[in-house]
């Protein structure tokens, strides 16, 4: 009776003895992409997105682009997009694409495949992740200078500022989370007042909402959490022993399918998440 009590409670209260995920290699590329820093997943139409930094992560080289893979891999166009400097953080709003490329955003018409605009921003020095919430507003943050800049109608303002290690975002309804305060998933309401969701072990690059409340955080150095919404958290992959990077993740939140790009290892990989 009393084992019964506790299942219920448990099972009430959200947790079970089988509640620890783990992630499952599904494939990954050949070494073919020169420093991909994120990938963006387009499951309605079959793409993912990733960005390519060519050979460095900071010069004003020109050598930087946007690739496409198929959702199994596949090479559809490592040079869809080309004539960038080191592109990092992707963010989709309609049919047009948004990249972080050191100091300017890129706006791209998706259907063309032409980049519209770039729009500069200004004292940037490192702009690293993006994001681009329902209503088209578009956030981007610079880990050098610890901002995070706000972009309405093709006009950038600074939004945040004094945020340590800022780096992912992610804008869900009238919230932005952020991967920042050095090891934190902070998240920043309406009125820019800030909470502190949960502490990792890691500064975080990506992070993706699972859909429950719940995220999938990836440090650069080679691991990936899952961050209950408890603020618990527990780690999915450790890829430091093989010297893979785990920077910029995507996610398919259907599929539950965590799209990993390997930076150095010049790969991306995807692992079912279960």
């Amino acid at each position: 009776m009393k084992k019964s009590l506790n299942l219920a409670l448990a099972l009430l209260l959200g947790f079970s003895a089988n509640a620890q995920q783990k992630l499952d290699k599904i494939w990954e590329t050949d070494s073919i992409i020169n420093l991909p820093e994120s990938v963006l997943p387009d499951t309605e139409s079959g793409i993912l997105y990733v960005s390519i930094m060519g050979n460095s992560a900071d010069e004003k080289d020109g050598i930087g682009g946007i690739g496409k893979l198929d959702m199994n891999g596949k090479v559809m166009d490592l040079e869809w997009i080309s004539g960038l400097h080191a592109p990092k953080g992707l963010a989709k709003h309609g049919n047009t694409l948004y990249a972080a490329d050191i100091t300017d955003v890129v706006v791209i018409d998706i259907p063309s495949s032409k980049i519209l605009r770039k729009i500069p921003i200004s004292e940037s020095v490192f702009l690293n992740d993006i994001t681009v919430s329902d209503k088209g507003v578009v956030y981007v943050s610079d880990t050098r200078t610890k901002k995070i800049h706000q972009i309405i109608n093709n006009k950038p303002s600074i939004y945040l500022e004094n945020i340590n290690g800022v780096n992912g975002l992610k804008a869900i309804g009238k919230d932005l989370y952020i991967a920042g305060g050095d090891k934190q998933l902070l998240k920043a309401n309406e009125k820019k007042e800030i909470t502190a969701l949960a502490e990792l072990p890691c500064g975080g690059d990506g992070i993706e909402p699972v859909g429950n409340g719940d995220f999938v955080y990836s440090c650069w150095g080679g691991y990936i959490y899952y961050v209950y919404a408890n603020g618990k958290s527990e780690l999915l992959l450790d890829s430091t022993t093989e010297k893979k990077n785990t920077a910029d993740i995507g996610y398919d939140p259907i599929k539950k399918i965590v799209y990993v790009p390997t930076f150095f290892k010049k790969s991306v990989a995807a692992y079912q998440l279960k």
